[in-house]
């Protein structure tokens, strides 16, 4: 009876101001997705952050609160190329601390299934998009505050080359963004060394892309890694794959190319920190290198020191090396079906590391986000502990070296 009374009482419309309210306030919350749909017309406004634009410049984005993942940062982030080595990393710092993340993806359904465990229910939200549909990019970035984008590729295949890949798109996003009105922080992450006269056709449209998304959104923060080191790198991997594989490694003009490499996760930790201040870092470029220098060279021998094995190297002079690795290119776009993926011999790669890669002398830096980039040495390269060919814990000290013969 009682139960027969309240349904007639809802339908007779008898509430009191308070449960009307919260009625209302659930109704508000329980609204059905976005559609991809543009941010004009008469429907424009439901596509629109909810939040007024902040003043550029000023205030702080973060909300203070307890802290956590299960507390409101304030920050609502679309991150594009968030399913990348970078993208995990970023998703967890901004996860751990209370953000909600918006995660684009183009693949299957298994390629973002690892970061919705990073965050609290519902704090992590996939949604699929089509990077080429301006109505799709729109629709994942409706009721966000900040945009980051990771989107980025080091060689080519027959869909995505350099040019559209690492700056149509980035200048694509940076125009939305400024349409938005409600896009109160926009990251770029370009390349260390990106410049107009680099060798590499890649670190060209890095800085094409830098320019673009400077233009399309001022306000934007740049971000320039160095060659990023961590469990899913594209380098240290690689070589301890070909040199357990083949026994050696090839290292072109002998390794002889400075470079800087970096933690992947102080990159992370520094995008978090550009975020978390008052608008300093809007507008500014900043150099993510390492703390230390090394060549390649060094850096292949800290490889192979980790995974307890005596170096064993082969001396590729550059032009053969260019010539080893110019049949992919020349065939990309003449043959009916894709081409391996380029590892060790990736010619834009070459050419990158035919220069010495190293952060400018007047850059700004991590210590101007505040913090204190790892060494290499240790936890950043424990990851390689896997290939060894003994096991794990083969050897008692890192200078114990046993040739593969003897095992």
């Amino acid at each position: 009876m009682q139960a027969a009374a309240w349904r007639r009482h809802l339908l007779d419309g008898h509430l009191s101001p308070t449960t009307a309210a919260a009625i209302s306030a659930f109704r508000s919350a329980s609204q059905p997705p976005l559609a991809p749909q543009g941010f004009g017309g008469a429907d424009g406004a439901r596509y629109m952050s909810a939040r007024a634009p902040a003043v550029k410049g000023t205030g702080h984005l973060v909300r203070k609160g307890t802290g956590g993942r299960s507390s409101v940062s304030g920050i609502i982030a679309t991150v594009f190329g968030a399913t990348g080595f970078l993208g995990r990393y970023l998703v967890q710092q901004l996860a751990k601390m209370g953000s909600q993340v918006l995660v684009p993806f183009r693949g299957s359904e298994d390629s973002h299934r690892h970061l919705k465990l990073m965050g609290d229910l519902g704090q992590i939200v996939p949604m699929k998009y089509n990077p080429r549909d301006v109505n799709s990019i729109k629709a994942v970035m409706a009721k966000s505050n900040v945009v980051i984008n990771l989107i980025g590729r080091e060689y080519e295949t027959r869909n995505y080359g350099f040019e559209e890949v690492n700056h149509h798109m980035a200048e694509q996003l940076a125009m939305i963004s400024k349409e938005h009105g409600g896009i109160m922080r926009f990251i770029q992450v370009s390349c260390l060394g990106a410049s107009a006269s680099s060798p590499s056709r890649m670190l060209r449209a890095k800085a094409a892309g830098e320019e673009s998304v400077l233009k399309e959104f001022p306000e934007a923060t740049i971000m320039r890694p160095a060659t990023m080191i961590g469990t899913e790198d594209r380098i240290l991997n690689r070589w301890a794959q070909f040199a357990k594989n083949w026994g050696f490694l090839p290292l072109v003009d002998s390794g002889s190319t400075k470079i800087q490499p970096v933690y992947v996760v102080d990159v992370a930790a520094a995008i978090v920190n550009s975020l978390k201040d008052d608008g300093t870092s809007m507008g500014k470029t900043y150099e993510l290198g390492g703390p230390e220098i090394y060549t390649v060279n060094e850096l292949a021998d800290l490889m192979y020191e980790t995974i307890r094995e005596w170096p064993r190297y082969i001396d590729v002079p550059l032009p053969i090396a260019r010539a080893i690795a110019s049949p992919r290119e020349m065939l990309l776009n003449k043959v009916p079906f894709p081409l391996p993926t380029p590892s060790i011999f990736n010619k834009d790669q070459i050419n990158a590391f035919s220069v010495d890669n190293l952060v400018s002398d007047n850059a700004l830096t991590f210590s101007d986000l505040g913090i204190a980039p790892h060494k290499l040495k240790g936890y950043p390269v424990e990851f390689l502990v896997c290939y060894r060919k003994g096991g794990p814990a083969f050897g008692s000290t890192v200078s114990e070296k046993i040739r593969s013969s003897e095992l």
